[in-house]
């Protein structure tokens, strides 16, 4: 392990992925509160951009059920979710996109500009990224549970939202997936991003000098369904009442940024557990007087 060892984030590469298409806002390529449909024709849900983007669209699942294998496969799951119907009028109800946000936004790149989002990632110039070459697969840190039950324990109760939401495809907390070439060549974009501390820390650290365009605008507050707490949404990170901003990856993996401090912090672990280092990190900070 050193500082080039890449790690499998999960939903710290969401915020990555969001920036990919407000860049293409920023270009004048997309409009924000413009429908998906009017890029992905085939689209059945009446969301815009804005709302995919602060997961709020309704799409908190795929519809049809997958085996591990249809990672691999990034039409047969946008098809999927091009004719699902939402759980509910988009706009109306937060519920993080845990495994669909990659494949929603990133197909509305493909559409756009013709980049794959491996691609649009890729452009960013940091340390990061999806559908790996053979260099960086060698590069990758195996991932582990600290406890045997970790699975189990972040599956959600059967019934609720986060149960549907992380079950399909299969796969996404089994080691014998998570840690396969199939994985880490795929795109998933709102889960399977592998970088290094560095390049997260830099990506936010970017985002606070303008270098790329801000995520922190706030377009939903109250209740989310997933999370199963108060969050305020912006374009793809979750916004503190302080104003900082970032996300939190499954397992204990985060990246945030803090415009009051200027700093950006990244914590990437491949010992899959709970945020108490995070938790940790953050009170050393604020002990030393960086809030």
């Amino acid at each position: 392990w050193d500082e080039n060892t890449l790690v499998n984030v999960y939903s710290v590469g969401k915020p990555v992925i969001a920036a990919a298409v407000v860049l293409l806002v920023s270009q004048g390529k997309i409009a924000l509160d413009a429908p998906v449909a009017d890029y992905w024709p085939s689209f059945q849900t009446p969301a815009s951009v804005r709302q995919v983007l602060s997961h709020t669209a309704g799409l908190v699942s795929f519809p049809v059920p997958r085996p591990a294998s249809g990672w691999a496969d990034w039409d047969l799951l946008c098809a999927d979710l091009a004719a699902a119907t939402p759980r509910w009028e988009p706009g109306t109800v937060a519920a993080e996109h845990a495994l669909t946000y990659g494949h929603l936004l990133g197909e509305l790149i493909r559409r756009v500009d013709g980049r794959s989002p491996a691609e649009a990632v890729a452009a960013l110039g940091f340390d990061f990224g999806f559908a790996l070459s053979d260099a960086d697969l060698a590069r990758c840190a195996e991932l582990e549970f600290d406890t045997p039950d970790w699975p189990s324990r972040t599956a959600g109760a059967p019934g609720t939202i986060r149960h549907e939401a992380v079950a399909n495809p299969a796969g996404a907390r089994d080691l014998a997936v998570l840690n396969s070439p199939l994985w880490r060549r795929a795109s998933i974009p709102a889960v399977n991003l592998h970088a290094t501390a560095t390049a997260i820390a830099r990506f936010y650290a970017a985002i606070l000098d303008g270098t790329l365009p801000d995520l922190a605008v706030p377009v939903h507050s109250g209740p989310d369904r997933f999370i199963e707490s108060d969050v305020t949404w912006g374009l793809g990170v979750q916004i503190e009442p302080d104003g900082e901003f970032g996300m939190g990856g499954l397992g204990g993996n985060a990246g945030w940024a803090n415009p009051a401090t200027g700093l950006s912090v990244a914590y990437v672990t491949r010992r899959l557990g709970d945020f108490a280092t995070v938790d940790r990190i953050e009170k050393a900070l604020k002990v030393s007087g960086r809030p």
